[in-house]
């Protein structure tokens, strides 16, 4: 699960919104691959220009897509608060965002997706975590907008992920936790100082696999590279992220899970099975069954969908179980490798291979 499951500690201190957080700059990183979410981009950035503290700079990264590219760059041209950006490493979102870093300003960069509009006290929130120099990370909870208006009557709030989006089981509050979930998250620079960027040949590029557990993988190398580091997630840093029609469908949600367990595999072999799966094995034992529980329960009392989610659980997990197995199988031979960027410069994304395949 990309990003996914975060088991906390208790709650981190967590200040009112009363009192101002202490002065930090914003770079917000958007990126965009398709003219197909034109709508959606505008939004999002229209979204940035409307907190209540004020970003620095929005970049719109485009990854590989020249007319797109020419489009936004007229969009915004002469925006002192916009810039558009050619993705300078390889197709796919790490790279996009590894480009964002490269280029930012501000001494913290968020990620908002291309897809989703934040509420205007995004920034703020975020802004409160990082007065304690200790924290690396501050992520947010991302709500579904369903295409059809309302959630599928099978699709199971604990699978949330599936769609991108925060799920049944996440801590609620300001907590600590292992990983922040990327579409909704920000870093202090000098996190990707520490760490490196986000590894390249394991996040999204459009609809190959694997298609995730990146935002996992930089989180671990990050607490590993400082033992000392806090990352939280702070649920009222809300984003609103659309779900398109087609993934309402199980066969999205077959593929996806299955795809995660591929991700999943990728970062066992980078971060060892202990860190990498460390939560997963409490999201499996114990928020999965009872939500199986419910869905049971809701079929007995009539209840509409309940076997349809209780299915659904059960289908999640051996769909992503048997991606993490050939995901496993692969790695021991000599598959597809996934690279760490060093961050330093605009167009850099050299790296050193971390996984094999």
């Amino acid at each position: 699960m990309t990003g996914r499951p975060n088991q906390a500690p208790p709650a981190f201190e967590a200040r009112g919104p009363g009192q101002s957080p202490e002065a930090a700059t914003f770079s917000v990183v958007i990126c965009v691959y398709t003219e197909d979410r034109w709508t959606d981009i505008l939004a999002a950035v229209d979204s940035v220009r409307q907190q209540s503290y004020s970003s620095l700079e929005t970049l719109l990264v485009v990854d590989h897509n020249p007319v797109l590219l020419e489009r936004l760059a007229a969009k915004f041209e002469g925006a002192a608060d916009t810039r558009v950006l050619a993705n300078a490493g390889p197709r796919g979102l790490s790279a996009g965002r590894n480009t964002g870093i490269a280029t930012a300003r501000g001494d913290i960069i968020a990620f908002l997706d291309d897809d989703a509009v934040a509420e205007r006290d995004w920034l703020h929130w975020f802004a409160d975590g990082y007065a304690d120099p200790r924290v690396l990370a501050v992520g947010g909870h991302t709500e579904p907008i369903w295409a059809s208006g309302r959630r599928p009557l099978w699709f199971p709030a604990e699978f949330d992920w599936v769609v991108g989006c925060s799920y049944k089981g996440l801590p609620r509050g300001k907590v600590e936790v292992r990983n922040v979930l990327g579409g909704n998250a920000s870093f202090r620079r000098r996190a990707f100082d520490i760490a490196g960027g986000f590894a390249t040949g394991i996040g999204r590029d459009g609809d190959k696999r694997p298609l995730g557990c990146e935002e996992t993988e930089l989180c671990i190398r990050i607490t590993r590279a400082r033992p000392d580091a806090v990352l939280l997630i702070d649920d009222r840093a809300v984003i609103h992220h659309r779900v398109p029609a087609a993934r309402e469908h199980f066969a999205y949600f077959r593929t996806r899970t299955y795809a995660e367990g591929l991700s999943k595999a990728l970062v066992a072999r980078s971060v060892g099975a202990d860190k990498g799966l460390e939560t997963e094995r409490a999201y499996s034992t114990r928020v999965l069954p009872a939500g199986a529980a419910r869905g049971v329960r809701d079929f007995a009392l009539g209840r509409a969908g309940g076997a349809g989610r209780a299915g659904a659980i059960v289908a999640g997990v051996l769909t992503a179980a048997g991606g993490y197995a050939l995901g496993t199988l692969r790695a021991r031979g000599a598959g597809a490798t996934f690279t760490v960027a060093e961050i330093d410069a605009p167009a850099k994304e050299s790296g050193r291979t971390e996984a094999a395949a």
